[in-house]
């Protein structure tokens, strides 16, 4: 009579034990992040092809442009004062180092001038080549919530590929106030601020190739 109760009891115990586990593994399953993905922006600089007068038979790499920490990353950047952040689910197609650099190449290459630019990968025989370094990049918040002011500041040198000589060098800012404080604006003035200063680093590639051609 014992045995048959301890027996019904420790199966009562082993199906109560089971259905214990069935019902945790199902609240297992319902488990994790409930974050929408991250919108993922373009950065378009909105490059026209210009045809000029000036033709180089020059071949030239772009190097990728170097960068902190903080930038390298496809995170879209923010500054509140001293203090770097970025903007929440969002980020770039790609690298912010990647992304100008392929912008530099696409700008140089419509510009038509020189006959032949490409990256540095891609492994020309570059009589020069353009390094770049990238000192901001951001979406700089100055007066609370007000919307932000964009920030670009790169450092350009043009570099004799057989000798390393750094030809000249020059520093480009721009700053392009965004329409509303939201991400989209914020983009939208990215486009502008980086349109703005490559069209100025290409302007003065040429003006420093044209008197290397001499």
């Amino acid at each position: 009579m014992n045995n048959t109760s301890n027996s019904t009891r420790r199966h009562v115990l082993l199906a109560g034990t089971s259905l214990l586990t069935l019902a945790g593994c199902s609240h297992l399953i319902d488990i994790g992040p409930k974050n929408d993905p991250a919108q993922i922006y373009a950065l378009s600089a909105n490059l026209q092809a210009s045809a000029g007068a000036l033709h180089l038979p020059w071949q030239l790499a772009v190097a990728k442009p170097q960068a902190s920490d903080s930038l390298t990353t496809d995170r879209i950047a923010i500054r509140r004062g001293d203090v770097m952040d970025y903007y929440a689910d969002a980020q770039w197609t790609d690298a912010v180092p990647e992304l100008l650099q392929n912008i530099l190449v696409e700008a140089l290459e419509k510009n038509g001038a020189i006959s032949s630019v490409a990256s540095d990968a891609a492994g020309i025989h570059a009589d020069f080549i353009l390094n770049t370094e990238l000192r901001a990049f951001e979406a700089r918040y100055d007066h609370g919530d007000a919307a932000p002011v964009i920030v670009v500041d790169l450092t350009v040198k043009l570099v004799a590929a057989k000798s390393a000589e750094i030809l000249a060098a020059q520093e480009f800012h721009q700053e392009q106030p965004a329409s509303a404080n939201s991400v989209a604006a914020a983009v939208a003035a990215f486009d502008q601020a980086v349109a703005a200063a490559v069209t100025d680093i290409v302007r003065w590639v040429l003006e420093k190739a044209a008197h290397q051609a001499r």
